[in-house]
């Protein structure tokens, strides 16, 4: 190899490993395989777009006018409901547990368990996508907060503690989910 053709190899490596790096060439060249363009992953792995999801954005004012005092305090601004206050912990009828700032289906009935903590308990949501999970640092320990997928507002957090088949112990605050009666839907992801 002579000298010109070493360095204009290393000038066109250098520029593919900076093109690259840039989130516009890897999301146009660096997909999953049999992702349809414009889903690849973000930074943490998210593909929220490719799972048909479609995303609720609205003011903070649009959310105030919406929900319920309560409700805005725990799903916007990540507030907790008292323990036991919730009429939902004594619903055990089939069915399922919306969203009820977006009405986006969370859990069902066919998981739901009395945790014996006050809040309502599930050990599975309907679909994993359904919920998005973050670390929660707040009060001095370290928790993960759920989410809605949709719309984003504060559900409640998950813990290790729960019921085979998943061991996972999802405590959601009641004011944050609505009821709907009937058949308990959704196709369930049982791990573990």
């Amino acid at each position: 190899m002579n000298r010109r053709n070493f360095l204009s190899s290393s000038i066109a490596l250098g520029a593919f490993a900076v093109l690259a790096r840039l989130p516009i060439t890897a999301a146009l060249f660096f997909q999953e395989p049999n992702s349809p363009k414009g889903s690849s992953k973000d930074a943490r792995g998210d593909t929220s777009k490719s799972k048909g999801i479609k995303k609720v954005i609205k003011t903070d004012a649009e959310w105030k006018s919406q929900l319920t005092p309560e409700q805005y305090n725990v799903m916007r601004q990540k507030g907790t409901e008292a323990p036991y206050s919730s009429p939902l912990n004594d619903i055990h009828d089939p069915g399922t547990f919306e969203c009820a700032a977006c009405e986006l289906p969370l859990f069902s009935s066919a998981t739901k368990f009395n945790s014996g903590t006050g809040w309502p308990s599930f050990w599975a949501p309907i679909k994993k996508e359904n919920v998005r999970e973050e670390v929660d640092n707040s009060l001095g320990m370290t928790r993960t907060e759920v989410l809605c997928a949709r719309c984003d507002a504060h559900i409640g957090h998950v813990f290790d503690d729960g019921p085979r088949p998943t061991g996972l112990r999802y405590c959601m605050n009641g004011v944050a989910l609505k009821f709907v009666a009937g058949v308990s839907g959704g196709s369930l992801i049982v791990t573990g």
